[in-house]
């Protein structure tokens, strides 16, 4: 009897296990066809080399451009605008959502306000950075933390919604000030919110921040695309272009490995263990 009963368990344990095993052999396939398709797509005539160059010749490109200073500078520029402006938007977007969620009479005043801001695109402020701060670096400070901004507040607003009032009328009962309350009930609910804002801002603040640098002119990768564009060195348009998805990519996958140790007592990181 016992040995039926566990066989199943033992079957299913191994499917996890095999799925787990095999998520990255596909995900590898898949790149090893597009490069084959990149690389077989410009002899076939149906696009032109000078607009789309082979893989082998972007992978060229891509290995000179690693091998440039210019390079590396326009890199520290782009991370450096990202993360002073992700940094800001974090710590404005958590302040302001604990502030409005917390009181409820500030939200309902609130609510009308962020609708309305909220949806307004980040480029339509473009002339209005380039007006301010020119191509410095601010006027990139302004488009990121703008965009940014939004995605934390809109997480922790949902979070504070969701705190449990039996837990909070309970904490209140106890005497519990602000502080303790916002520490120990709103806190705990809010902090997954909290870090699935974080990781969504971290990916449109390297947007942002690329975006303002190819369009303002802003020193950074996105000014290093432009820039070869412009010269018609097409093969590092797409190299460049291949590093900032590999920035993104690396981005979003340090934005998890963070997420999932903060929240490492949460029952959504376990269940994922």
């Amino acid at each position: 009897m016992s040995t039926s009963q566990s066989a199943p368990v033992l079957t299913k344990s191994a499917g996890l296990t095999w799925e787990k095993a095999a998520t990255p052999v596909r995900g590898a396939a898949g790149l090893v066809g597009l490069v084959l398709l990149l690389q077989v797509l410009p002899h076939t005539g149906l696009v032109s080399a000078a607009y789309l160059p082979p893989a082998s010749e972007m992978g060229r490109a891509l290995w000179h451009v690693l091998g440039e200073n210019a390079f590396w500078t326009a890199l520290g520029d782009t991370l450096t605008g990202w993360g002073i402006g992700l940094a800001i938007a974090v710590v404005a977007g958590v302040v302001a959502g604990i502030a409005i969620g917390s009181v409820p009479l500030l939200r309902a005043a609130t609510a009308s306000t962020i609708e309305f801001l909220r949806p307004i695109p980040s480029v339509a402020l473009i002339p209005v950075a380039v007006l301010m701060y020119g191509t410095d670096l601010r006027s990139k400070l302004l488009l990121v933390v703008y965009a940014s901004f939004w995605q934390v507040l809109v997480q922790v607003l949902a979070g504070m919604q969701d705190v449990d009032p039996v837990a909070d009328d309970t904490a209140r009962s106890y005497r519990l000030g602000t502080w303790g309350r916002v520490r120990h009930v709103m806190w705990p609910t809010a902090l997954p919110y909290v870090m699935t804002g974080v990781r969504l801002a971290a990916t449109v603040a390297l947007v942002l921040a690329i975006t303002a640098e190819l369009v303002i002119g802003a020193p950074g990768l996105g000014n290093q695309i432009a820039v070869a564009q412009t010269s018609g060195a097409v093969s590092d348009v797409y190299a460049l272009v291949l590093i900032t998805g590999l920035l993104g990519i690396a981005i979003n996958l340090v934005a998890r490995a963070v997420e999932r140790r903060a929240l490492h007592w949460h029952q959504s990181v376990r269940g994922e263990g």
